[in-house]
């Protein structure tokens, strides 16, 4: 059994299909998704989806590059939800360095806000580090969360380090598929296993076997999981058991729900 830790199933892309999204993840062996909200204006989405479909599991949270249009209030009813609906995390958050014209100030203004809240309702945290991982790391030390997963991770092996020692997990996905992501794949291969889970940031990083233009799903984890026991010499019963423990020990509101 798998669990897909970051699939945005409220996304456009997958129109009304979502009933068929999660029908196909269950049967292709990934029993539990982790559906993080980007904005203030999707968490009742987020929410709906996550009451309808049995292990979908919300979290909620404002994303670095929605930090433009955020305002006060929505932090406020960020809280609101917090203290109301009991998520898997608070995410996703973070930061991009990546984006054009980005807005460092306003967007770290944002995260620290959100680590606060992390910390308040003891929350793990699902992380958005694009090319900011060393100011990302240098938050998480000055507000002490109870970790989360560094999300989509492609940093160096001594920032991994760094998350780890910070109680983090780091999420790989369909970037480890393409054959030219040798930094990352050896990432994937020499990290301890422990440290490691899974994700599909469906409809988004779409795996090397997928046909140009398709939306990523869940389903496909267990290919991308393939990838990942063929780097490290293993099989796929074990990376199957190993990320799914880990899963549910850096999000513990995953153990809530059978297999």
């Amino acid at each position: 059994m798998f669990i897909d830790t970051h699939c945005h199933l409220d996304a456009a892309e997958f129109g009304n299909t979502q009933a068929d999204v999660v029908r196909n993840a269950a049967a292709a062996g990934v029993t539990r998704l982790v559906v993080p909200s980007v904005a203030s204006s999707n968490f009742k989405a987020v929410r709906e989806l996550c009451k309808q479909y049995p292990g979908c599991f919300p979290a909620y949270g404002i994303h670095p590059m929605y930090t433009d249009s955020a305002v006060p209030r929505h932090l406020d009813e960020l809280r609101d939800y917090l203290k109301q609906h009991k998520p898997v995390a608070i995410g996703e958050i973070g930061l991009d360095f990546f984006i054009p014209h980005y807005d460092q100030i306003r967007q770290e203004h944002f995260f620290v806000e959100q680590l606060k809240l992390a910390r308040d309702f003891d929350l793990p945290v699902l992380l958005h580090i694009r090319r900011a991982q060393d100011t990302i790391l240098k938050h998480l030390r000055q507000i002490k969360v109870r970790g989360g997963i560094a999300h989509a991770f492609n940093g160096s092996r001594q920032q991994a380090d760094e998350f780890i020692k910070l109680g983090f997990k780091l999420g790989f996905g369909g970037a480890m598929t393409h054959s030219r992501a040798t930094k990352l794949r050896e990432l994937a291969a020499t990290l301890p296993l422990e440290s490691i889970v899974l994700e599909t940031d469906a409809p988004d990083i779409p795996p090397d076997f997928l046909e140009r233009g398709l939306p990523n799903e869940p389903k496909y984890l267990p290919r991308i999981a393939q990838t990942l026991a063929e780097l490290r010499g293993v099989s796929l019963n074990e990376i199957a058991l190993a990320t799914t423990e880990n899963s549910m020990s850096v999000l513990p509101a995953l153990r809530s729900a059978p297999l």
